[in-house]
């Protein structure tokens, strides 16, 4: 294989690449680093490969598995919630992902899972690789393949959706919650807020963040009349661009101190199930501003 069929044959599975290795690690810089590291592999041993798009799949596999496992401490000792980091999509596009598949619930559901389960997962019920290549992928028997894959399943099941949303109204509900914040409207929060609601704000130990999952209409406004106190109103925000946040409705907001993005899940009444806040700057690099 020549040094230009190389290259065409690793950028027609780039795309595909990128999508399994940020489902596996959840991170957008970590998926391209992943991505790199398979066309360097690629650049020494492709030359012999007869299937590259197999290889490059079962390569960036193992690299992201790998990844996963040295991780754990560190995902271990991560102070308060953790969250992936942020997918973003301008609204001006068609969206290129499948929202199910890059939904934050998802995506927490996915790091439930040991680094095998994930990949068995997402190679078979994600991107329809059949129960053989995987096993020869991860090297392991199809018996066990299939065994994962059953464990993994029924960790995710209710991560999918269970109804569709408008993005339209769903937009327009975001829009009405960060305006009711800025203006510390909290009885016009409370009334967009299912009673059951959760907010999920992932700082790190970097930035300022709840250090557990606020769960509930009343523990949510609670926190937010501690920032509108503190703050007096929304933080200080200088530009926000509407966006799809991982396949939801969202918001990247630029403040003083650096960006954020805010990431709201409806539920089927039209009402805010969840919100997902990113503030951790480690996260949000790849935003570009004052995140870099």
């Amino acid at each position: 294989m020549t040094e230009a069929a190389l290259v065409d044959a690793f950028e027609a599975n780039r795309p595909r690449l990128r999508r399994l290795a940020y489902r596996m690690l959840g991170s957008v810089v970590e998926a391209e680093d992943a991505v790199q590291d398979a066309w360097l592999r690629w650049t020494r041993s492709g030359e012999d490969v007869a299937d590259p798009a197999a290889w490059l799949v079962r390569t960036t596999t193992r690299l992201c598995i790998d990844r996963l496992r040295a991780a754990k401490a560190e995902r271990a000792a991560y102070k308060g919630p953790w969250l992936p980091e942020p997918l973003i999509e301008p609204l001006t596009e068609d969206p290129v992902e499948r929202a199910e598949d890059v939904s934050v619930a998802f995506l927490l559901a996915l790091e439930r899972l040991s680094p095998l389960e994930r990949a068995v997962f997402l190679l078979h019920d994600v991107f329809d690789e059949d129960y053989a290549a995987v096993a020869e992928t991860l090297g392991r028997s199809e018996a066990a393949v299939r065994q994962l894959a059953s464990r993994a399943r029924e960790h995710v099941r209710e991560a999918k959706p269970r109804f569709s949303v408008d993005q339209q109204k769903a937009m327009q509900l975001a829009q009405a919650f960060v305006a009711a914040a800025a203006g510390r409207d909290m009885q016009g929060l409370a009334s967009l807020l299912a009673q059951d609601a959760v907010m999920v704000t992932d700082g790190g130990g970097k930035r300022k963040a709840a250090l557990r999952i606020m769960v509930g209409r009343d523990d949510i406004i609670r926190l937010l009349e501690g920032i509108a106190w503190r703050t007096g109103g929304l933080r200080d925000v200088e530009r926000f661009e509407l966006a799809r946040i991982n396949g939801l409705p969202g918001m990247v907001l630029h403040l003083s101190d650096g960006p954020e993005t805010l990431a709201f899940e409806p539920d089927e009444d039209g009402l805010v199930a969840a919100i997902y806040a990113v503030r951790n700057p480690e996260k949000l690099a790849h935003l570009g501003g004052a995140g870099r």
